[in-house]
């Protein structure tokens, strides 16, 4: 597997971080909206998976595919981005500046929505037969599930909108670990075990992922789902975002600098 140890890691991270700050706007981009389509793909995938089974766990045991792709591509989540670009800032890197990652998480913002919107639309037509009949089941259960959590948060209130902030910082532990198990192996195959094993965790559990929510709720609007566009926004994909942020960085991120970069010194014998 090559694995590497990890202070080895850890700088890798930075250096990735520091490496798409500088990235332009077009590389960053493309490379975002390709990951979005890619992860909307897996999602279909795994939901179709679990509706022709009957088994949702047999989806999120395959759903890390389209992750492992994607990564193994060199595109770009938002969700990752979050972990590694603050860490360029805190390590003092050159010309790393606040505006500069803030500029950079909206770029691939868009860039993920794109993509995943895109996916969205085209898995309507395949759904509906170019909007000539009902949904798919595939395509039912989805807008249910977009259904569910949106006003379904929002039955709960303050309890809900909670409910969804920690779904989303959960889910951010889990899937940055899987951003940096893409680093952690020199080997194909070492990788794709290092990211497939979190990212399963993350599905299998229900977390709430911003980019996979991004094919998910726009599509679920085109099926049929009884929930609205400014539903989807403030019962989910916003709370969800800055859940992510702070899994993704005060969990993942800045522990492993932390303990791995700036290493405290060691205690006298």
């Amino acid at each position: 597997m090559s694995y590497l140890l990890p202070a080895e890691f850890a700088t890798k991270m930075v250096d990735a971080g520091e490496a798409k700050l500088h990235m332009s706007t077009r590389d960053a981009l493309i490379r975002a909206f390709m990951a979005g389509a890619i992860l909307a793909i897996a999602a279909v995938f795994a939901v179709t998976v679990a509706v022709q089974t009957g088994y949702p766990i047999i989806g999120a045991i395959l759903f890390p595919v389209g992750f492992s792709i994607l990564y193994l591509m060199g595109f770009d989540l938002l969700t990752g981005v979050f972990v590694l670009t603050p860490l360029a800032w805190l390590d003092k890197r050159p010309g790393v500046t606040i505006n500069r990652i803030l500029k950079h998480w909206g770029i691939v913002f868009i860039g993920n929505f794109g993509g995943a919107l895109t996916v969205a639309f085209l898995m309507a037509i395949v759904f509906t037969y170019g909007f000539s009949t009902e949904p798919s089941e595939v395509g039912r259960v989805i807008g249910e599930v977009g259904e569910g959590r949106t006003v379904g948060y929002k039955e709960y209130g303050a309890g809900g909108m909670a409910t969804i902030f920690i779904r989303g910082t959960l889910c951010n532990w889990m899937v940055s670990l899987g951003v940096v198990g893409a680093m952690i192996s020199t080997t194909v195959s070492g990788k794709v075990i290092a990211m497939w094993m979190p990212i399963m965790l993350f599905f299998g559990m229900g977390f709430e992922h911003s980019v996979v929510n991004m094919f998910l709720f726009p599509s679920g609007l085109m099926m049929g789902g009884n929930f609205s566009i400014m539903d989807y926004l403030i019962w989910n994909e916003i709370p969800v975002v800055l859940g992510n942020l702070i899994g993704g960085l005060a969990l993942t991120g800045l522990t492993l600098y932390t303990t791995h970069v700036r290493t405290a010194p060691q205690k006298a014998l």
